[in-house]
């Protein structure tokens, strides 16, 4: 028997669209499902070099969770580019701040490959702050992330 390896002209044409709500998810065990679904390793023709995965739609990513003391622990460091620019912001000030889906999309950003498949990938990822979004016409369907999985939900 031959294992099935898809060429890239077979990837998929008809890309699901997968509503996904963040609110009281955890943000890494949330982060790894929608990594696993836009490589496509979901579907059993999963083949590494092809764009294989589905659009995913993340809504409320303001209310998303994270555990132990990451809100006010954790610190993303940026540099301004000028002398003495190192700047911080913790994960309660980004998520409180203006753009509250780039903790979601950068999270999943970094456990997507490096290279223009992974970034063609990341393309089929649209995060939003709020429950509203502009993707109604494709129909997307739902998946329930914090049922999969007691784990995957936080309530306080």
């Amino acid at each position: 028997m031959k294992t099935y390896s898809a060429k890239p002209a077979e990837a998929r044409k008809d890309k699901k669209w997968v509503l996904i709500d963040a609110d009281g998810v955890v943000l890494g065990r949330l982060a790894s499902i929608l990594a696993m679904r836009l490589r496509g390793k979901h579907l059993p023709t999963y083949t590494p070099h092809v764009d294989m995965g589905d659009n995913v739609i993340v809504i409320n990513a303001e209310k998303v969770k994270v555990t132990g003391r990451k809100m006010t622990d954790k610190v993303f460091y940026y540099h301004t580019n000028n002398p003495g620019g190192i700047k911080g912001l913790t994960m309660g000030q980004r998520l409180g701040g203006r753009f509250p889906e780039r903790v979601i999309y950068k999270a999943v950003e970094r456990m997507m490959h490096r290279g223009p498949l992974g970034r063609r990938q990341l393309g089929n990822l649209k995060v939003y702050a709020g429950a509203a979004h502009p993707h109604e016409a494709q129909q997307p369907a739902r998946l329930d992330v914090a049922a999969m999985n007691a784990k995957n939900k936080r309530s306080a």
